[in-house]
């Protein structure tokens, strides 16, 4: 087949010469993990717990991300399908636009905060106007999500070592200023909060996210790649985001990272590089919007990208002036998504998926939909941790009742 069709496999799997091994897709997921609202909400942890509680907290939350992301990294990785071709076999055709339509709108949620936390800091240096900043930095970081994956590795191979070292710089020169580690850690809570509510956040900052990792995992050259780069990357880079800004918000009271940065006399280059890390993840962030609302309209993903381009630009600063209860809204409806996914595959469909061009899919699978509803009751009325008791009772609701939908045919059938 010629190469100039979708190359993004936004309507299929991905062919196994655009596979990728362990190197490319360490860059692709670290690129994913390495993201900037992740030091935000590593700011608000370091206020809020001791330096044992958020040591405790981060390790507690990632472990979590990191089996639910590698369960789904398996899926994507052995099927070549993205999240949203993955979720007709347990949603249904028309049943899986919902969770699609809802991951891509999130996403394109995440790229009006990303837009917003560069134009912020910018205005504070430069004070260029502020819709100006959002308008030209939303049209640049939509034009290159616009080439797909190539434009993301490469983006990513840029931001992942700039921040990396940028967010070292910040933690030495926090830990000096403090006086030294030991000082740090026995910092008190500015606003104290519970370690199950670290957890929380940590696993809520980035479940939506998370809930697309097949949407890169795919393009692994085999599961083990997928799994080892996706674990490796949530361990690793997810906890040295929250760690960057941990640090410097228990030194500096602040949880805003430009804030930090500011203070500790490197808003310049931290605008440069913390720019280069927001332009990659929101360009992981169109890429996965793009492919959902593919799915429902199956219109080509470049186009989709575009427009969501549009519609993230224009609404990023109210939804970036509402983050906290944006985080709130992905805790309660999008872990169930994944849930059934891993449930479906793993434990009903025992790890076999036909190709999906051999498949007939229901129009709507009631018993994934139901289940989805479960979930959100349980993470919004349950106490506990809400996206796990949405990914416990959503994958124990939709087992049960396939297993029950199952047994009535059966019976029916005799």
């Amino acid at each position: 087949m010629a190469k100039n069709y979708d190359s993004d496999f936004s309507f299929g799997a991905v062919a196994e010469s655009d596979k990728r091994g362990l190197l490319s897709m360490f860059v692709i997921m670290l690129g994913f993990t390495f993201f900037s609202a992740s030091m935000w909400t590593g700011g608000t942890l370091g206020i809020g717990l001791t330096g044992a509680e958020f040591i405790l907290a981060v390790l507690l939350g990632n472990l979590i991300l990191g089996i639910f992301t590698g369960a789904l990294a398996h899926i994507g990785a052995k099927t070549g399908l993205s999240t949203h071709l993955l979720a007709k076999y347990s949603f249904g055709e028309k049943g899986s636009y919902l969770g699609s339509f809802l991951l891509a709108l999130t996403q394109v949620g995440w790229f009006g905060v990303g837009v917003a936390m560069f134009a912020i800091p910018v205005n504070k240096v430069t004070g260029i106007d502020m819709k100006l900043l959002v308008a030209v930095s939303g049209i640049l970081m939509t034009f290159t999500a616009y080439f797909g994956i190539k434009a993301v590795t490469i983006l990513s191979a840029i931001a992942v070592p700039s921040i990396a070292v940028l967010g070292g710089t910040s933690v030495v020169s926090a830990i000096n200023h403090a006086g030294g580690l030991k000082e740090v850690m026995n910092i008190a809570p500015i606003n104290s909060i519970t370690v199950m509510t670290g957890v929380g956040m940590c696993i809520g900052s980035f479940i939506s996210g998370g809930s697309l990792t097949a949407d890169f995992a795919r393009f692994s050259k085999n599961s083990r790649v997928g799994v080892i780069s996706t674990l490796v990357a949530f361990f690793l880079g997810n906890s040295l985001m929250f760690i960057f800004g941990a640090v410097g918000g228990k030194v500096f009271g602040t949880a805003d990272i430009s804030e930090v940065m500011f203070s500790q006399g490197i808003i310049i280059p931290a605008i440069i590089v913390l720019g280069f890390n927001i332009w990659t993840t929101n360009d992981n962030a169109l890429y996965s919007s793009g492919l959902g609302f593919s799915s429902i309209t199956k219109l080509p993903k470049s186009k989709m990208v575009m427009l969501n381009g549009v519609l993230g630009t224009a609404f990023a600063l109210p939804i970036y002036n509402n983050f906290v209860g944006w985080l709130n809204l992905l805790n309660t409806l999008l872990p169930g998504i994944g849930a059934i996914i891993i449930c479906d595959y793993f434990f009903v469909k025992k790890g076999e998926y036909d190709k999906i061009e051999n498949m007939e899919f229901l129009g709507v699978n009631v018993t994934a939909i139901s289940a989805w509803v479960i979930g959100i009751a349980a993470a919004k009325f349950i106490p506990g941790i809400a996206p796990i008791n949405s990914v416990i009772f959503t994958m124990g609701a939709y087992y049960v009742g396939t297993k029950v939908m199952e047994t009535k045919r059966r019976s029916e059938a005799c």
